[in-house]
């Protein structure tokens, strides 16, 4: 298991909002980031119609956060561009297995699934960015 390479970027570009803290175009966080601008670009419009970001149009436009980094957490970023955090297909819901009822892992990958969550939920932006790498 693994994140997926988007969901590193989408990471990376609002950590890059978080510490810049003013308005910055697309071309300077991809470059911040070391993303790729049209990835860039494209994560950019997910934060923004997520309402984690803000774009401004024009020649002093750019991209900033929509709130406060201590109300942004890992999860938030991560599902945004993921969709929410399953461990296995059969925990989501909207698929069908016809073992289901005698399943013995279905409730363990719900049970794991519920603690990754949980724990990128407790992640801000705010305490992630504050200190030297690796602080939480």
């Amino acid at each position: 298991m693994h994140m997926t390479l988007e969901a590193d970027y989408a990471v990376r570009i609002v950590a890059c909002l978080v510490t810049e803290d003013q308005r910055r175009d697309a071309a300077y966080i991809a470059e911040k980031t070391q993303v790729p601008l049209r990835f860039a670009l494209k994560i950019l419009r997910k934060l923004v119609q997520g309402r984690l970001a803000v774009s401004f149009k024009g020649a002093r436009g750019g991209y900033c956060l929509a709130r406060p980094a201590e109300e942004i957490t890992l999860r938030q970023v991560i599902e945004l561009v993921e969709g929410p955090y399953c461990l296995s297909r059969c925990v989501r819901g909207d698929s069908f297995c016809p073992r289901m009822p005698d399943c013995r892992f279905s409730a363990v990958y719900a049970e794991i699934a519920d603690a990754v969550r949980e724990k990128l939920e407790s992640y801000t932006f705010a305490g992630l960015c504050a200190g030297p790498a690796g602080d939480k």
